[in-house]
């Protein structure tokens, strides 16, 4: 029986800063910073990844059409869960209305945590263990002050529910690709994570999101031709389309799932809002290449073709672009005060 995609959701915050407002402050290299991205999205003092997670939830729900108390399993990836002991995923099943009967689990894999919860339903749906499930990323990135990371950390989350019944697209497979690389990190207590600067590239980023893609593609026998849509994670503007450059895939496939220059990294969610954004405006018997990466590090592939089924169900969603427009922007004062920023500051 086919297996794929039910329906999904996602959240922005209305808050944004501009790179340039950020570099004000810390008097870096606004042109440069402007080609990693252009703004990014704020939590407002009232929002967290499990608010953002509930919201992103009920948009797939509505969009699958699917009961909630049909719903088998709710995972939720993250790296910025609010509680360091107590589940965020339980918090979200009891908000959409998918408790008692049904299993529930916070994952971490730093960006890739959304994508590796898509790979436990598509086992768990598979083998009629569960009728359907809920994978979503979200996030409220975090990032030292001053840091490279402050100008892309934002916020936002991803809501796939994964079934066998009126799919919108299928997931044909996947293939994940991971190591022992330590890229990026943050030890329990600390407030903001460390990188190891370029290292972050070329051993981290660039070598898992090119063997998965390309382990996928082997895998299954196809090339970049037999796509027509592309999604790498996406930590700025610049790696995913130099990967595309890497895999000679034109760039015109990959930009529409581009959405971080808008929003920024929002981490679990990022390589999901981007197939949100694709799935939004995809055509029937089009084809998908998904890959995200999370830090630590590793990725995940998957190749999914985009059903008929789809049509009819995305008039009932919130696209990815209603939510990229609707922004209120913030000076670096109130954005400092809503992230908790003072007390971190280094000079």
């Amino acid at each position: 029986m086919t297996v794929g995609i039910v329906g999904y959701g996602v959240y922005i915050p209305r808050l944004r800063i501009k790179a340039q407002e950020i570099a004000s402050i810390w008097g870096s290299d606004v042109e440069r910073l402007k080609k990693l991205l252009h703004e990014k999205s704020v939590p407002d003092l009232d929002e967290d990844s499990v608010t953002m997670a509930v919201e992103s939830a009920r948009n797939a729900l509505k969009m699958s059409g699917v009961n909630a108390k049909d719903i088998g399993a709710v995972y939720v990836g993250s790296e910025s869960h609010p509680y360091a002991v107590k589940s965020t995923s339980s918090i979200v099943a009891e908000a959409i209305g998918a408790t008692p009967e049904m299993t529930a689990a916070d994952l971490e894999f730093a960006c890739k945590a959304g994508t590796a919860g898509i790979q436990m339903l598509l086992g768990l749906v598979k083998s009629d263990i569960i009728k359907y499930g809920i994978a979503i990323g979200s996030d409220t990135a975090q990032g030292r002050p001053g840091d490279e990371l402050e100008y892309t950390a934002a916020a936002g989350a991803a809501a796939f529910i994964i079934g066998k019944k009126d799919i919108i697209a299928e997931i044909e497979d996947t293939y994940s690709f991971t190591t022992d690389t330590p890229d990026f990190w943050r030890r329990e207590g600390e407030e903001f994570p460390r990188h190891a600067g370029r290292f972050t590239g070329e051993p981290a980023y660039f070598r898992h999101v090119l063997s998965a893609t390309k382990g996928l593609l082997e895998k299954l026998g196809r090339t970049p031709e037999d796509y027509d849509y592309f999604v790498f994670h996406q930590p700025n503007e610049k790696f995913p389309l130099r990967v595309a450059k890497m895999l000679d895939i034109p760039k015109d496939k990959v930009l529409h799932g581009l959405v971080v220059p808008y929003i920024g990294n929002t981490y679990s969610a990022s390589s999901l809002m981007g197939l949100a954004n694709i799935l939004d405006v995809a055509k029937p018997d089009e084809r998908i290449l998904i890959t995200s990466f999370g830090s630590g590090a590793g990725s995940d592939s998957f190749s999914i073709l985009v059903k008929d089924a789809i049509e009819n169900k995305r008039k009932k969603s919130l696209p990815v672009k209603s939510y990229i427009e609707r922004k209120k922007y913030i000076g670096y004062a109130q954005y400092a005060k809503y992230r908790r920023k003072i007390k971190g500051v280094r000079i």
